[in-house]
């Protein structure tokens, strides 16, 4: 494939990624990294000029979001016909290089193989972030790995078991590989904390969780612990702070949800559950970590080779427990 130089105040990008508004933390990775790239040419911008997504919807409607303007070209995650004209309008806009964020499950067909025909037919320089790596993948979803790489000048992820599975377990070249570590915000915590006056805070010591909400995050972990911290310290309040994952309510509603309720108050402890559900921007985000006295992450899969949520929380000087997944460890 195509070598990439040092990118260059001159170099205009494609991103192939989900995208703000959608409310999924690989949007908000991307749209942070285009900002991180444009914040080193501050004469051009945040958002290098030129440069522009092509943006996967869940949706079948491509208008269902209001993106931003930098959104040029949309994808139904469901269609495979639209890979391909999006490969197409790439390789005949200006762009210099494409960067692709990848997880299976914002792509269509088994694991996410939808995405190949694009790359297959791609005709600039591509950059990937794997955002999900297995340990133990389906044989579709190691061929779609190892296409990726095949098809990438360079191949990005964040963690060294990243890099050794990817060496051990798909065979693919060291060389091929950079770690660059998961980002964090640049942001003060506000000295005067408008979050400490909400309810769930205010005369409470917070423990809290944010995210998408579905059933691997082990959220009941921390409920059935409820009782025992509660005994020694009353004024404890757990905090959920997050929507329900967008898959997870179409398929079962707010089920996960419901059923934390009623474990909650089956232990006596619905009183030291609180729910804030909305998805929050960077800015809010940081008064909920700055107001919480102890950030939990209590995933059930040891799977999660990186997660945006653990990193913000640590950048934003949190105290964290959590479970033993990846990478937490």
């Amino acid at each position: 494939m195509t070598r990439i130089n040092t990118l260059s105040e001159n170099m205009k990008i494609a991103y192939i990624s989900t995208y703000p508004p959608r409310e999924c933390g690989i949007a908000t990775f991307n749209q942070n990294l285009m900002r991180a790239i444009g914040s080193n040419f501050p004469e051009r911008g945040n958002l290098l000029k030129g440069d522009f997504v092509v943006a996967l919807t869940d949706s079948e409607d491509i208008h269902e979001y209001e993106y931003p303007e930098e959104v040029k070209y949309v994808i139904r995650q469901n269609h495979q016909k639209d890979y391909i004209r999006a490969a197409n309008y790439i390789n005949t806009s200006t762009a210099d290089v494409c960067i692709m964020e990848h997880e299976f499950g914002i792509y269509g067909g088994e694991s996410g193989i939808y995405i190949l025909p694009l790359l297959n037919r791609l005709e600039k320089p591509l950059i990937s972030i794997l955002h999900t790596i297995l340990k133990d993948p389906s044989y579709v979803q190691r061929v779609i790995i190892r296409e990726i790489a095949e098809q990438s000048a360079k191949i990005i992820v964040m963690s060294h078991r990243a890099l050794e599975f990817l060496t051990t377990i798909y065979d693919i070249p060291v060389e091929k590989v950079q770690i660059i570590e998961h980002g964090v915000p640049d942001l003060e915590a506000p000295e005067d904390n408008p979050i400490k006056n909400l309810t769930p805070f205010k005369n409470h010591r917070a423990l809290l969780t944010f995210g998408l909400i579905s059933r691997n995050k082990g959220l009941e972990t921390v409920v059935r612990a409820l009782p025992r911290i509660v005994k020694d310290h009353p004024d404890v309040m757990y905090v959920v702070l997050g929507n329900t994952h967008p898959g997870v309510i179409k398929n079962s509603g707010e089920e996960y949800r419901d059923h934390l309720k009623t474990l909650a108050n089956q232990l006596g402890v619905s009183q030291n559950l609180a729910f804030i559900n909305k998805f929050v921007a960077e800015e809010e985000l940081i008064q909920y970590l700055s107001a919480a006295e102890i950030y939990v992450t209590p995933y059930l899969n040891e799977a999660q080779i990186t997660s945006g949520t653990l990193s913000y929380a640590i950048g934003a000087g949190a105290a964290v427990v959590s479970t033993p997944y990846w990478h937490a460890t």
